[in-house]
């Protein structure tokens, strides 16, 4: 799913530090669940599940976190659905663009 909508200056910078917020809150999840696996790792193997556990997280993120304006109405949708990005984080962008989050949170919610 693609968007061609217009960005404003003003709504790219509201998207650049709501995208930038989530990616951090995302990072800042992955970080605290990576120290709670390490500190119970006590075999080899355990040790190895970790090295899966961060390549599963970053391949997860960085599907997740596409910054190409085409797509960013979905990635705003995904990260509010995931729990990543406040909505009220969106607030500068046009009532197009958040009507089409809101509508892809709602056809989700449906699936």
């Amino acid at each position: 799913m693609s968007f061609d909508l217009k960005w404003s200056p003003s709504e790219k910078k509201v998207a650049r530090r709501a995208f930038d917020a989530a990616l951090e809150v995302a990072l800042g999840k992955t970080m605290a669940e990576l120290k709670s696996k390490v500190s119970g790792v006590t075999t080899p193997a355990a040790m190895w599940d970790i090295e899966d556990y961060l390549r599963q997280q970053r391949l997860k993120i960085d599907r997740m976190f596409d910054y190409r304006y085409s797509q960013l109405i979905v990635v705003f949708a995904v990260l509010i659905r995931e729990g990543y990005l406040d909505e009220n984080q969106l607030s500068g962008l046009s009532e197009d663009k958040r009507n089409e989050i809101h509508r892809i949170l709602a056809w989700r919610a449906s699936e």
